[in-house]
């Protein structure tokens, strides 16, 4: 059977010569192959490859495809530093065959076409918020971090467990383990927990949290769930990095060792501060990410002492500090979140701040309860998850009606639709700022500034 009539049943397997387009959103590039779209990994616009599809059906209008051989590279094409990033291997890392700056003028692109596309932004629509250099992705610094080359800066790392007990890295779009030697983006004191040195029978996932600063790092050991109910096989080894130790339960965390939670220090615009963050809890993962993003967000929302802020998917409480010494003790900031455990790390981590009030809750429950007491709101600080504030959320924000909305998203297709509903409330991007806060990868942080039109 030739590879075309294999084709006819499945496609997965077909390799083909193709011309590599634009970048896309997801880590992977454009390309065309007999009038179907192609999105092949592993390559880079402009280079000619060989791709072999990993994903697809006949009638499919597109394919997934890795790029297994490069006919005619890019000039910013670059040797992986890690030996587990390729075709069939660990999937964490999207862009390791990119030089640095190319990675990050890849992720602009991939913002704008988002703005473009789903929000109706052009290049001359966003020049009024992104200046006169245009958009651009910058670069962060941070302790222990390579920033020349992208690496060691995860100071978060989940390993999965492989059929042998084994810490590994899941395959791209996989269930497959691939277990590795180790995970080169990982900061220094996470990547100090060998995953070859022990095995975890019974155990799902295994993350290690090792803030950037201090001694503290943590295992969160995620059992396997059976038939018979969750971590019944699960058998701890005695690890020989020094870490805290605890167990993901029905109830939360069991702390096995040490201590179940991990400090993290922030130089907040006004000064250090020093938050606590349970287990395997949001927090940034990148050394200058916290700093990076408060700076931001106090820089887009321009506040004066006395205002009242509403911080929505507030988490531990970074941002609501940071608006609470912009606002002071005469102004007011109400923070939101849905997450018990971080709902009681905000609570710790903001008892001192007078002007602060802490809603545990749903977010778009807490908006119609600020609405009904006619509370006033100057600026709105949105964080939300992957999936965006989306349209419910944010009508109930520009019935606020403040003044100023400041959004902060972690994925630029989310981020694009937000905005378009936003307009639609009445309320135009101001200003936008792109973070590199995770090298290596398709993700890219932004901020946005919306204000009443």
């Amino acid at each position: 059977m030739s590879a075309e009539q294999a084709a006819a049943a499945s496609p997965v397997g077909l390799e083909v010569e193709v011309e590599v387009g634009a970048v896309a959103h997801g880590g992977h590039c454009v390309a065309r192959h007999e009038g179907r779209v192609l999105f092949v990994r592993h390559a880079l616009p402009g280079e000619r490859v060989l791709a072999r599809v990993t994903e697809g059906a006949p009638r499919d209008s597109y394919w997934r495809a890795d790029a297994v051989a490069v006919l005619r590279p890019s000039p910013d094409r670059v040797s992986p530093p890690c030996p587990w990033a390729g075709p069939g291997l660990c999937g964490g890392c999207d862009w390791q065959h990119a030089a640095v700056g190319a990675q990050r003028a890849l992720k602009a692109a991939v913002l704008g076409e988002q703005l473009e596309r789903l929000a109706g932004l052009d290049a001359a629509a966003l020049a009024p918020a992104v200046g006169p250099d245009g958009l651009v992705v910058e670069a962060v610094d941070g302790d222990g971090v390579d920033v020349a080359a992208g690496l060691r800066w995860r100071t978060r790392v989940q390993y999965a467990v492989g059929p042998g007990g084994r810490l590994g890295l899941r395959e791209h779009r996989s269930h497959r383990v691939v277990e590795v030697d180790d995970c080169r983006i990982a900061a220094p004191r996470a990547a100090e927990v060998d995953p070859r040195a022990v095995a975890w029978p019974g155990a799902e996932a295994v993350e290690v949290v090792a803030p950037q600063t201090g001694d503290d790092r943590l295992l969160v050991v995620t059992p396997r769930r059976t038939g018979g109910g969750q971590g019944r096989r699960l058998r701890l080894p005695a690890h020989p990095a020094p870490s805290s130790l605890a167990v993901v339960g029905d109830e939360g965390l069991t702390r096995v060792r040490g201590r179940t939670w991990v400090a993290q220090e922030v130089a907040l615009p006004r000064g250090p501060r020093t938050f606590r963050v349970t287990g395997s809890g949001f927090w940034q993962v990148h050394p200058g990410a916290a700093a990076a993003l408060a700076g931001a967000v106090v820089g887009f929302a321009g506040l004066a002492p006395g205002e009242a802020v509403a911080d929505l998917y507030a988490g531990a409480g970074l941002l609501t500090a940071a608006l609470a010494e912009e606002v002071g003790e005469d102004g007011r900031v109400v923070s939101v979140e849905g997450d018990a455990r971080a709902v009681a790390d905000a609570r710790r981590n903001l008892r001192d701040l007078p002007q602060v009030r802490v809603l545990p809750g749903r977010v778009d429950r807490a908006l119609a309860a600020m609405a009904a007491d006619d509370e006033r709101v100057d600026v709105v600080v949105l964080d939300p998850p992957r999936v965006g504030a989306r349209r419910g959320v944010l009508e109930r924000v520009a019935a606020l009606a403040p003044r100023t909305v400041v959004h902060v998203a972690c994925d630029p297709a989310a981020l694009a639709r937000d905005v378009a509903v936003l307009a639609e409330l009445g309320y135009r991007l101001d200003g936008l700022r792109a973070f590199d806060l995770f090298p290596q990868t398709h993700h890219v942080e932004a901020v946005a500034r919306l204000v009443r039109a």
